[in-house]
């Protein structure tokens, strides 16, 4: 049984200060969803604007909110969460802050329900973009895995693959007005799935402890972030895929065009996340499935790469829109 604990204003401003880059909030359900098949599942409340009640509610374990990283007026944040649930999740962010050490950033630690998140403050909100960069050549360097749909080895059959490995949180380098982005569970709260707080290494299991503790590590400057990025670009260690901003391919629309791309043939409201969009899959609606119409993943950057979830192949999808594959002749 949780016990009930008390957070003062002291607190709840600290609190503020460490982790709200924008008012913007998800809240965490305490109902099962089995239409989803999910214990708990976050959902962002219309019209509430993150405020010192709301993160007291947090703290006390009446709620438990997710918190966005970028705010899209400035594109910074104020913070870098490493998010990693896997088999060896633990070792790699302990690789991960041994190695941001050495570049002289304190990195906490925090426990997770399937593995940790390793938190990175900064002393002003800083790029998303230098940020990302930052640790992704991180990462990289250490042979780290970072999660995410990627294509085969065999560019020309467009098949994606799922590597599990760290989530970068931001997940953007950057974000439209109306934008969003990915949401983190806010640290220190109570999970609703398993009822448990979970807590930082390095300090006392209190909130006052743990607070103060996180206040004062050290933390990175924009300053600092440059010099990594420019000290990493003369050297190379850049991430390939990083180097430069991710180019989108302007398809014909001519209906005569040789180039299909399923981009104009999907009428479903796309939904953006990481590096592709999600939407219904047209097969999967012809059988009466994919009711939350999410199955169907499309590269943002080559919408010609695209993949269903549940197992529809691209001659099914491309079928279903009244556009199948030609046959090649003998």
């Amino acid at each position: 049984m949780q016990l009930q604990v008390l957070a003062d204003d002291d607190l709840v401003a600290k609190y503020f200060e460490l982790f709200v880059n924008r008012r913007a909030y998800t809240l965490q359900s305490s109902v099962a969803d089995e239409e989803k098949g999910r214990r708990s599942y976050y959902y962002r409340p219309k019209g509430l604007s993150l405020s010192a009640a709301t993160i007291r509610s947090h703290l006390q374990g009446n709620i438990t909110i997710g918190l966005y990283a970028i705010s899209p007026a400035t594109q910074r944040c104020k913070w870098v969460a490493i998010d990693a649930d896997y088999a060896s999740a633990l070792e790699d962010l302990l690789k991960l802050q041994w190695e941001l050490r050495q570049d002289g950033v304190e990195a906490a630690l925090e426990k997770s329900r399937r593995g940790g998140h390793l938190w990175i403050f900064a002393a002003h909100p800083v790029l998303a973009r230098d940020c990302r960069l930052y640790v992704q050549s991180l990462a990289q360097r250490l042979a780290v895995p970072i999660k995410g749909v990627q294509p085969t080895h065999d560019d020309a059959s467009g098949c994606m693959v799922t590597v599990d490995g760290i989530e970068i949180f931001p997940k953007q380098d950057e974000l439209a007005a109306d934008e969003f982005g990915n949401a983190i569970r806010g640290p220190l709260g109570i999970h609703r799935g398993v009822g448990k707080r979970f807590w930082f290494y390095g300090a006392d299991y209190t909130l006052e402890a743990q607070i103060s503790y996180l206040s004062k590590l050290k933390p990175i400057t924009e300053e600092e972030i440059a010099k990594f990025i420019v000290n990493l670009s003369a050297s190379g260690q850049l991430p390939a895929a990083a180097t430069s901003r991710p180019r989108k391919l302007n398809f014909p629309k001519h209906p005569a065009h040789s180039e299909f791309c399923i981009l104009e043939h999907v009428a479903e409201k796309k939904r953006r996340s990481g590096r592709n969009y999600f939407t219904r899959c047209p097969s999967c609606a012809q059988r009466g499935r994919d009711r939350r119409g999410d199955n169907l993943a499309i590269c943002i950057v080559d919408p010609r790469k695209y993949r269903c979830w549940a197992g529809c192949t691209k001659e099914d999808i491309r079928a279903a829109l009244g556009c199948p594959i030609p046959r090649r002749r003998a």
